[in-house]
This record gives C-alpha cells, sequence and structure tokens, in this order.
C-alpha cells in the first residue's frame, strides 16, 4: 500500500534565520540545528527540533545567544515527489543572557553597582507551512516557514533610578506584564529517511 511507500524515520541537518526583537526594530540572526521526525503514516507526523543562534546579543530585548527546542506534529498531504503540510510545535526558547539583575557592590566607589546576567527559559512554540520534495526515497528537502510565539510570563526586573532629595542612586524593582512576541523563523534542511 502507500503507506508502507513512506520510510517510517526521519534525520536532519537544518539551517534558520529568525527575526529576533531588538527595541524598536527587528534584526535576522542565522542559526542551525537538527531535526527527527517519526512518520506515523503519509499524512501524520510527530516530530522534535532544537535550533542554536550562536550570536551574542546585546541590544536585543533578550540578550545573548539563543537555544529553542520544538516537538510537536506536522500534518498535511505528501505527493509523488513533494508534499505540503501544516505544522504546530510547543516548546522552549531559552536566552543565555535573558534577565540582567543589578546589585549593590559596595567595594566600587564611583559605580556601586554590577549587572548579573541570567538565563531566561521560556515557553515558545513553531506554528506554520512546510515544503517537502522527494529526491529520492531515502533523501528529502524540506523548507519551513512559520511564525515563532515566544511568551515572556510576569516578571521583575531591577533598573537603577536617582533619589533627588538625598542625591543618590538606588535599585528600583519594576514588574513587567506578560506579553507573547511573534518572530518570523525560515528553515532549510537536507534529510535522510529510513
Amino acid at each position: 500500500s502507500q503507506s508502507t511507500e513512506t520510510p517510517k524515520f526521519e534525520v536532519a541537518a537544518e539551517f534558520t534565520s529568525l527575526e529576533r526583537e531588538d527595541f524598536g526594530t527587528r534584526r535576522s540572526e542565522a542559526g542551525f540545528g537538527g531535526r527527527f521526525t517519526f512518520n506515523l503514516n503519509r499524512v501524520v507526523s510527530l516530530e522534535t527540533a532544537t535550533y542554536y543562534f550562536p550570536k551574542r546579543c546585546f541590544d536585543c530585548q533578550n540578550n545573548g545567544n539563543l537555544t529553542e527546542v520544538f516537538g510537536g506534529v506536522k500534518v498535511g498531504k505528501r505527493f509523488e515527489k513533494w508534499g505540503i503540510f501544516a505544522k504546530a510545535r510547543p516548546g522552549i526558547a531559552s536566552f543565555s543572557d535573558g534577565k540582567t539583575n543589578i546589585e549593590s557592590d559596595p567595594a566600587s566607589p564611583v559605580f556601586p553597582f554590577r549587572f548579573e546576567p541570567e538565563r531566561l527559559t521560556t515557553f515558545a512554540a513553531d506554528v506554520g507551512g512546510v515544503v517537502e520534495f522527494y529526491c529520492s526515497k531515502r533523501i528529502v528537502t524540506r523548507f519551513d516557514a512559520g511564525n515563532t510565539l515566544i511568551h515572556f510570563g510576569r516578571r521583575r526586573a531591577d533598573f537603577i533610578a536617582f533619589n533627588s532629595t538625598t542625591a543618590t542612586f538606588f535599585i528600583a524593582p519594576l514588574t513587567l506584564p506578560p506579553r507573547t512576541a511573534h518572530n518570523f523563523q525560515f528553515m532549510a534542511s537536507v534529510g535522510w529517511r529510513f
């Protein structure tokens, strides 16, 4: 039958680009990763993927480099030489310097504060479309495009404020409201099916 013609497993090396939030603008960052797919049949597949963006952003809304891990479903239609699918893959996004803590540093009289970056890991989801081309029974090339949603929950952030009465600086806490960022992400891959 036709369902047995589709190999059950795929492993792929992937190149990706992501529009990342900057202050007031967006920047496109290149990354790489890998994907594993289990084809339940010709219509439905389960898959997991990991992406790493090595560039350390220092002026993004969430700094450092970024790692994404997704796992979910791909559903669509396969033809003899190509296929078209929709995908929905929840997961996480982890920023190496996503949060910055400000701490007092009495040892430094000129600037009595120090900045301590901290990893920020939060919920993310990759939703979009997929087009595949079957070069042979064993080789597949694939192109993904979609929206990577990254949800930031309510969290505390510190900032340095000035007290004009005492003419001193101090650390003031600020509660950031929850928000969801929408980021265009593109992937291109070559995979092996077995």
